[in-house]
């Protein structure tokens, strides 16, 4: 068989540009297994008094948060040669959960979205397992992360038109979105599985990426537990605000006279993704992974700043709608994106530790979506005769200030933790 010669690292461009597109098409069709069904609005359904669309949310993001703590095991431990079939597996399962959800009468809808959310959680992790610790990982998961801003918006305005302008129902949507992308889908997975392992340059700049058993795993929280929690509450207020203005983005957008226009959830993503597609792929020039990496916390830092001018401005009319919607969506998916393709990976490479990011960012996933569970079942029975437009305006101010000091408390933990591993080493040779 002849060899795909550019297909190798010594070929940057076209490995990169391999990488990218694998990367994005791949976690861009599992959206279509995830998202679709938020774009339904289920109009005068309830289950237990409760608004059905909630139900439904709440049923998938609790699949998905027990997802991400299964993940800190099962991905972190994978092997390079399992990866493939268990992302065709998942997703499989995740779209079966989907005809059911069409096949049974609603009242069965939460278990179906339960089910649907339990497989996806773990897909990311592996499919950037064949993206991490390599020279090209800032540009592979800029593409990833375009993906998931992009997608998102996309499936629902494909599920969206499917039910405005073909006749499919709220709940025949979501299994018809996810057959649209079952041909992507398996071009992406087909293009992951010929991604070659780390070349010894990879190495050398990024460390070593390997499987972590429970006792690697457990050496590797003990020894920066203190900043692990830090990043995790971060990532706990990123992912409750990521969710609402993601999962509730219809009636968002109905709130500020934007109802029916499906367009308007697509293209409103797309210069938030070359933003951050830009911003993330040029720290794949910065070679000095300590100053990589507290550009990182920085980033995070400057992102929740962001977060509370652009509510300020807009709530005091010095903003339109939808430049609000860009910026303070563009301020929480950076420093979302951060976490997910730059932060745990220079993280890794700064300290020389064997590990992967999958354990990291595993741990800051699975808490990161149990804060969604938790918002939303507070939003509905403490808070719920407020919108989720003002009531995203009531909480940005609190969690920017949480995300800037955990931020500075961060770094000055990472700095510390340098001097002291400094020392030990010097010590050491002593």
């Amino acid at each position: 068989m002849t060899k795909i010669t550019w297909l190798t690292p010594t070929h940057k461009l076209g490995f990169s540009l391999y990488c990218m597109m694998a990367g994005f098409i791949t976690y861009c069709s599992m959206y279509a297994f995830r998202k679709p069904f938020t774009a339904a609005t289920f109009d005068g359904l309830q289950l237990w008094g409760i608004d059905y669309k909630i139900v439904l949310i709440t049923a998938q993001v609790i699949g998905y948060a027990l997802s991400k703590f299964a993940g800190i095991k099962i991905v972190s431990e994978m092997q390079p040669r399992g990866r493939i079939k268990a992302i065709l597996g998942l997703i499989g399962v995740s779209w079966l959960a989907l005809l059911l959800f069409a096949l049974t009468p609603p009242s069965f809808g939460f278990v179906w979205l339960f089910l649907n959310g339990l497989p996806l959680g773990m897909i990311w992790g592996l499919v950037f397992s064949f993206l991490e610790g390599r020279k090209n990982t800032e540009l592979s998961g800029a593409a990833m992360s375009v993906s998931f801003i992009i997608s998102s918006g996309l499936v629902k305005a494909v599920g969206k038109y499917l039910i405005e302008n073909a006749g499919v129902s709220d709940f025949w949507m979501p299994f018809y979105t996810g057959f649209l992308f079952v041909p992507l889908l398996l071009v992406g997975v087909w293009m992951l599985s010929k991604i070659p392992p780390q070349a010894p340059d990879d190495i050398h700049l990024r460390t070593e990426r390997v499987p972590m058993r429970k006792a690697e795993r457990k050496r590797f929280f003990l020894m920066f537990a203190p900043g692990i929690v830090f990043v995790v509450f971060i990532y706990m207020a990123l992912t409750i605000f990521r969710d609402i203005r993601d999962n509730f983005a219809v009636e968002i957008w109905a709130r500020l006279g934007y109802e029916g226009n499906s367009q308007v959830l697509a293209t409103a993503e797309i210069p938030i993704a070359i933003a951050i597609m830009i911003i993330t792929g040029l720290m794949v020039l910065i070679k000095n992974n300590r100053v990589a990496f507290y550009i990182n916390l920085m980033i995070v830092l400057f992102s929740g700043f962001l977060l509370m001018l652009t509510t300020y401005l807009f709530t005091n009319g010095l903003l339109s709608a939808p430049l609000w919607m860009i910026l303070f969506g563009f301020a929480t998916y950076l420093a979302y994106v951060t976490f997910h393709t730059m932060l745990f990976e220079r993280w890794i490479a700064l300290f020389r530790y064997r590990s992967n990011i999958g354990f990291l960012l595993y741990i800051a996933d699975a808490f990161g979506y149990l804060g969604s569970v938790g918002i939303l079942f507070y939003r509905n029975f403490r808070s719920n005769q407020t919108g989720w437009l003002d009531f995203i305006h009531q909480i940005s101010y609190g969690t920017g200030v949480l995300i800037i000091l955990l931020s500075l408390a961060a770094i000055l933990y990472f700095l510390q933790k340098e001097k002291n591993m400094s020392r030990q080493k010097t010590s050491l040779v002593a």
